[in-house]
């Protein structure tokens, strides 16, 4: 199996959306995203997928949140911004930009979200 990631950054701001967490006032954070690949078979340029791709995908996601107040954006105006449901929305987002590449077969995707440098939370299928 061969797997290739790509990481970038962006920051935010958010508020907790339910009275369960801790962070309930207004905050920001310095994010950063991390998106792997899995796949058993390379293509007949011996790559999975070019990492300039992966980034390109990545990128709009990015432009549409960076600097921005997370909780005034769709989907976060129902669904509470937290880590986790920042995670899928990036595999969300950047597998339905894969899905029209031709590139071939990739078996696995992972989206993992850094709140901070010691927390994490990641989202796959």
């Amino acid at each position: 199996m061969y797997e290739v990631t790509v990481e970038s950054g962006f920051s935010s701001g958010h508020y907790s959306a339910t009275t369960r967490a801790s962070a309930k006032n207004p905050h920001g954070h310095n994010y950063k995203v991390r998106i792997t690949l899995a796949g058993a078979e390379l293509d007949a340029a011996g790559l999975l997928l070019d990492f300039k791709l992966l980034k390109h995908v990545m990128r709009p996601v990015i432009e549409r949140i960076d600097h921005q107040m997370l909780n005034d954006l769709e989907p976060f105006t129902v669904l509470n911004p937290s880590a986790e449901n920042l995670a899928k929305y990036f595999y969300d987002q950047t597998s339905e930009q894969l899905a029209g590449d031709d590139s071939g077969p990739r078996a696995r995707q992972d989206c993992t979200i850094w709140e901070t440098d010691t927390t994490t939370a990641t989202y796959y299928e």
